[in-house]
Formats: C-alpha cells, structure tokens, sequence
C-alpha cells in the first residue's frame, strides 16, 4: 500500500507499473488521500453543552442506532456522540465496510481511541481509515510479515560494497518477498536500515562480553516514508506509524517488536548518559564487562582509600560528588577523579554509591528481590548459602559480574577493618538498600526487608569466593 499524497493518478499509476512489475504475487493497493476524504456530518439543530474541544461533528446525546442511520448516507463519515447510560463519555462512531464502527474516544489534551494521540479528530479519522482499509485489503499479507523477515541477513552482507556496485541482499539465503516488491526503491529503503548496518559492521572484541540485552521499543512517528528494519515492509499511518528502540535505533512494526530477538546493541549516540541508565544497556554501549565507573571509581579506592576510617560511612561533600556524576555523565571513561581533582577519597565512595542508588533496575534486581529476602530468613548456614547461589542466578549476566565484582572489593575493604573500622556487617548496612531496593511495598514491609537486605550482602561479602 503506497501512500502518495501530492501525486497526480497518471503519475501513480506509473509508479505502481514499476513497482508491480515482475512480481505477479503482489498485489499493489493504490488508494489516494483525497480518496480517503473523512466529512463529518452536520446537525441540523444547535447542539447543546458541546464539549470546548470538538467540532460540528459532535452530534449530542445520540443512541448507536441513530448514528448507524445518520453515517449510511456515506462511506468514511463519521460523527461522536455522547453516551446515553454514561453521560460525559464520548463515542467515535466511523462508517467502514459498509457499517459503522464505535470506538470510545478520549481526550487529554489530544484525542485518541488507542496509544496514538492526534491534534485534531480529523488526523484521527484519516489514519483509522487508512488502519481500517490496510487491514481489510491485505490482512492475510501482514499475518505474513514477520515469517520471513530480513532482519536475519540485511547488513550481514554486503552492504558496504563500493558505492558503483550497490547493495544487495545474500544470495545464499531466500529474500523476502518484501525485498522483492521494493526491489526499484531498495537504495532507499536500505538507507534507512541504519541500526542493522551499524550492529553488521560494529567490530566487537573478543573479550566483549555477550550480554542478551531487549529492546527498550517506544511508540515513534516517523517522518516521510519509512520501512520496518524486521519485516522490510512499509510503515503505514499518519502519526506513531511503529516503534524505535531507544537504545539502539532500531525501527519496526509494533507487531513485529515481539518477535525481534533480544539481541539490543546500545548506541552511544542514543545512549547518551552513565548515571541513571540501565546498567546492561551501559555496559553494551561501552563494550565493557562491567560499567566504566565502577571500575574507575574502585580502582581509585583501592589506590588510596583501604585504610580510610569509615570508608563508604562517612560522605563526602554532596555538591562535589555531584560533579563526579556529571563528569562521567559528561566525559565517560576520561572523567578525571584522582587525588588531584578530588583529593577527598569520600567523594569518591560517595559517587559509587550514588551510581548504584540511581541505576533505574537497582543492582540486585525487582524480580530477583524475593528469592534474595527468602534466602536471608533462612537459619541455617549452608542452606542460606545454597538458596543466595540460586538467587544470583535470577540476575542478569551484566548485574551479577557487577556485584561479584563489587563484592570482592568490599571483601578486600575488610580486611583493612583495623584501619578502616568497616566490617563486613557496617557495609551490609551501608549497601543493603543501595543495591537491593524494594519493589513498591508497604511502609512495615520495606522496613522490615532492611535488616534482610543487611544480612544478604554481609553474607555475599564474606562468602564471595564461594557464592560467585
């Protein structure tokens, strides 16, 4: 389905003849917007207490049956009425396929009768019907979409060939029928696959970590004609025609988002913070095991901090490690936190600690957060060692070599107890809360878990050549 709203019909015609040809298993649904004209019907009298923000296409307090007589004079008409039994709800009802059709319509700010919100009722009819006919005209073609996908070979190809040579899809490997029907176009629509050629030619080390990290979709309107990076196949609608990762780019279909595999390589053009990101989608974008300032951050306090009395108790001043968050937030890994910037080492400990009270998914995370309670509660040694082994195993591949790491550096922090004064139970309660926050309890619950969350990394600090 081709949308060209400023073409003349001759000149679509043409258009389709070369879309068309050679491909005898499409069939090219041709449909100008001025075909897809929306009038709204008038009423004859004055409509009383007419909300502020519709048009003469408010039609009052109206039964369905009154409204399927008013919309049969024409395809694509369309008209709200107020709800009888609820007063102060509103209907959207649209004439499509020879019958009228009821959404229930909202408005807060910008209509809408889904996740799409539009500026005017028009907009909102116009990209219906175009939803509406889409839907009818080639459903069997979209069930098909996501079956034979190019996301598995477009961009791991050759797709950087020398620009006289063009691109071209593997010949090793059966293209999509899509591939096939925007063969005259392909240069375009490849062009922008711009998130499946940057992961097909990103050179990752072989020490990077293989971390599965989902795609963090949000619904996008894209500007000007766009393809799904999964299917190959048009983006139709006005406005939030699909969805865009926002950590890699990648543009697709709503329905094909939930069969793209997680396989998410964060950009650092989108990625664009270190504080207050997830930490699996740090540690992709930076290709590293861990995130860069834990390890920074570490290695500094381990440089000159063991022996510092009350090292992670006391703080330091809140405004300079203030701008340590906004150095790495800024500079990443050429952030300057030795002595010489920041010769107080408590700024230093105070900037981790921060890190991990901002991370969105807390280290030990929401869904691990019950096994790592239960275990806790448990009297018995062994046992609970055994049941926190289990747990860690809840935890993503990124967060468990972080906290391993962290442990055995708070274990190292130990063993200057002499100097430091910081026992493994004074960190257990310095970290409990900062690595393992309480999904949204009540307030007894949460305070009770506190004692738990202690006993939890007390235990993963003491035993931390075991447990990892």
């Amino acid at each position: 389905l081709v949308f060209l709203p400023n073409s003349s019909l001759p000149a679509a015609q043409q258009l389709s003849s070369s879309l068309v040809y050679g491909n005898p298993s499409f069939t090219l649904f041709l449909y100008r917007l001025s075909d897809l004209q929306t009038p709204y019907l008038s009423f004859p009298l004055q409509v009383d207490n007419r909300p502020k923000y519709y048009g003469r296409e408010y039609h009052g307090m109206i039964s369905r049956e009154e409204a399927d007589q008013l919309l049969s004079q024409a395809e694509g008409s369309y008209l709200i009425r107020e709800s009888q039994r609820q007063p102060g709800t509103y209907t959207l009802a649209l004439r499509f396929g020879n019958q009228t059709r009821n959404f229930r319509l909202y408005h807060d700010g910008k209509h809408f009768v889904g996740e799409k919100r539009f500026e005017s009722i028009h907009d909102l009819v116009t990209d219906g019907l175009i939803t509406l006919y889409i839907e009818t005209k080639a459903a069997e073609y979209i069930a098909k979409m996501t079956i034979n996908p190019i996301y598995e070979h477009v961009g791991y190809t050759t797709l950087n060939q020398d620009a006289g040579s063009g691109s071209r899809l593997n010949p090793s490997k059966p293209t999509s029928p899509a591939s096939t029907f925007w063969q005259p176009i392909r240069s375009f629509a490849l062009s922008q696959l711009t998130s499946l050629v940057r992961r097909a030619t990103l050179r990752e080390s072989d020490l990077a970590p293989k971390y599965e990290k989902v795609h963090n979709f949000k619904v996008h309107t894209f500007r000007g004609p766009h393809w799904c990076e999964y299917c190959a196949n048009f983006m139709w609608g006005l406005i939030a025609q699909g969805v865009k990762c926002a950590d890699c780019g990648l543009n697709v279909h709503k329905q094909c988002s939930k069969v793209v595999p997680n396989d998410c390589q964060p950009d650092l053009r989108h990625v664009k913070k270190v504080y207050s990101c997830d930490l699996t989608t740090l540690v992709k974008a930076h290709n590293t095991k861990r995130p860069m300032v834990v390890d920074m951050c570490i290695q500094e306090l381990e440089a000159r901090g063991l022996q510092s009395e009350g090292l992670y108790r006391i703080s330091g001043f809140s405004e300079l490690i203030e701008d340590v968050k906004l150095a790495f937030d800024r500079d990443g890994e050429k952030a300057d936190i030795s002595s010489n910037a920041y010769e107080d080492i408590n700024i230093i400990s105070g900037a981790l600690k921060l890190y991990f009270r901002e991370l969105p998914i807390p280290l030990i995370t929401y869904d691990a957060h019950p096994r790592f309670i239960e275990a806790a509660k448990i009297t018995d040694a062994e046992k609970r060692l055994e049941s926190l082994h289990e747990a860690l195993k809840l935890l993503p591949p990124a967060h468990c070599e972080t906290l391993r790491y962290l442990m055995a550096h708070l274990k190292r922090v130990t063993q200057y107890e002499k100097e430091n004064l910081m026992s493994s139970e004074n960190l257990g309660i310095v970290f409990g809360p900062t690595l393992m926050r309480a999904p949204e309890l009540d307030a007894m619950t949460a305070l009770n878990d506190i004692r738990y969350q202690r006993l939890v990394v007390e235990t993963l600090i003491t035993h931390e050549d075991v447990l990892f």
